[in-house]
């Protein structure tokens, strides 16, 4: 995946690729997890994609529910998938298999 399907430029080393929707209560404490963990690695990207306003992105990766996150390796390709709200340890931890 890289920055048409990102709608912005992904991070040099990896990406954090977070789908969310607007009544996502989830959503809110996943991004605030996703941008302390990408600014603790430089070259890391948060980025959070709107679900709703993403339909085509959101069914060509089976995403189901909302927040889905995507640890992105510097290449674009997916190293992991979780879909609920992660811990800081665990997305640390699945950002090690992408940098």
């Amino acid at each position: 995946m890289g920055a048409v399907e990102l709608g912005r430029v992904p991070g040099e080393r990896a990406s954090l690729v977070q789908f969310s929707s607007a009544f996502c209560r989830p959503c809110a404490a996943t991004r605030r997890i996703l941008a302390e963990v990408a600014a603790m690695v430089d070259g890391v990207e948060h980025i959070e994609i709107d679900a709703e306003a993403n339909l085509e992105l959101v069914r060509a990766l089976a995403v189901e529910k909302t927040p889905t996150v995507l640890v992105l390796d510097a290449a674009g390709r997916i190293v992991r998938r979780a879909e609920g709200m992660p811990r800081k340890a665990d997305v640390i931890a699945a950002l090690g298999a992408a940098v």
